[in-house]
């Protein structure tokens, strides 16, 4: 299993993948809609383009963003260049990342070499987060870059050119974020949603401030600068995300998206594909989509701890369930406990040897920080679930 927040992933990640892109013929609209469809565009990732097929069940949020862009990096990598060679993939990943940040490698970098699979691993971290804090990771909904297309467009021209064209990634972003703004002025209803949308492009910049946008009018707005087509296929997606965020996209606002393509020199079929993929993805999962489902800070924070708790737990399944099995006395009290009542005593013991395992497990040491023992709760919560079906019948004993 590979686990995006250790050392090593990538090196994992190309071991475990055995055929790195099946189709290097395929064409720019296919390729696209490969990736649209795994949510990557929406920056709601729902499955991972990979060979064999990668369970993002196990990881979190910010980790399925990582594995994510580096596969679609990958693959922008062998549909522009018809190559799938690895080692020259991380090589010019971080080649571009450094043209993007050249300010990004520091004093620490020439005095400790690293590998370029251990750079790049640093670099998408970067790149994936949007808030740097514990603070703000925990209680804020907007983790991860929504925009992390915009990465694997650069990358496609710096793998054509040999550089990241002047100013390209301020102009795109000034154009995603100028659409956006004329979309959201067009909408004949205002949905409560539209302010978090907001946030969460504006969050997801990088070149450019939101409050910056200037332009009026659709005609204002350069973008005849985009001559890639996977460049004109992003940006009449966002500006259907945004109009779609009130749950339906009225006449006017399809006219809207249909002069946009007209602009862009897209298809009106494009444009009745891209309305219709919208409603079907967000039909389907808008129960998962943070923006959709914005909650107070303090509740997301139980919640983006109760996952974590899960996640540790499933990465920690088989050791966990060995270690509580062969400790006698606290198999006994956790029985117990699903009859009766512990006392403070048998609470304590409960307590003690919990964390006496966690010392055995490197990734539940968690628990042993300062606060870590108000987790145990949520930690003795889920341990029914790992234990055999006899525990569980016990119960009706």
């Amino acid at each position: 299993m590979i686990n995006p927040s250790a050392n090593g992933w990538i090196d994992k990640y190309f071991m475990e993948q055995t055929n790195l892109f099946p189709d290097l013929s395929i064409d720019s609209l296919s390729f696209y809609k490969n990736i649209r469809q795994t949510g990557f565009i929406y920056g709601h990732i729902i499955n991972i383009n990979s060979s064999p097929e990668l369970s993002i069940e196990q990881w979190k949020s910010e980790e399925i963003s990582k594995i994510a862009l580096l596969t679609t990096l990958l693959d922008t990598y062998c549909f522009t260049t018809k190559q799938s060679n690895s080692e020259d993939f991380i090589k010019k990943t971080v080649a571009f990342y450094q043209k993007m940040t050249p300010k990004g490698f520091g004093f620490w970098d020439k005095i400790i070499p690293t590998s370029a699979s251990s750079k790049l691993e640093t670099l998408i971290e970067e790149r994936v987060q949007t808030n740097k804090d514990i603070i703000s990771k925990n209680f804020s909904h907007i983790v991860t870059n929504a925009l992390l297309f915009v990465d694997a467009l650069a990358f496609r021209h710096f793998l054509t050119e040999g550089e990241i064209p002047d100013k390209y990634l301020k102009k795109i972003e000034e154009s995603i974020i100028s659409l956006v703004s004329l979309a959201l002025q067009i909408k004949s209803v205002k949905s409560v949603n539209d302010d978090l949308l907001i946030k969460l492009f504006e969050a997801s910049l990088r070149y450019t401030k939101f409050s910056k946008v200037t332009v009026k009018n659709l005609e204002q707005l350069p973008l005849e600068q985009f001559n890639d087509d996977l460049e004109k296929y992003y940006l009449l997606d966002l500006a259907g995300l945004t109009l779609w965020n009130d749950g339906v996209i009225e006449n006017e606002e399809s006219y809207f998206l249909y002069k946009i393509a007209n602009e862009l020199g897209l298809s009106d079929a494009f444009v009745s594909d891209s309305i219709q993929d919208i409603t079907n993805f967000i039909t389907r999962h808008k129960s998962e989509i943070q923006y959709f489902n914005y909650s107070n800070p303090v509740k997301h924070f139980y919640d983006q701890t109760t996952t974590g708790v899960q996640l540790l737990i499933k990465r920690n399944k088989k050791r966990l369930t060995k270690e509580i099995l062969e400790s006698k006395e606290l198999m006994q009290l956790l029985l117990q406990s699903t009859k009766r009542d512990l006392d403070a005593t048998e609470k304590k013991k409960v307590k003690k040897q919990l964390l006496d395992i966690c010392k055995s497990i490197p990734s539940l040491t968690i628990f042993l920080l300062p606060g870590g023992s108000l987790l145990l709760p949520l930690f003795i919560k889920f341990i029914p679930q790992l234990l055999p079906s006899a525990f569980n019948e016990n119960l009706e004993d």
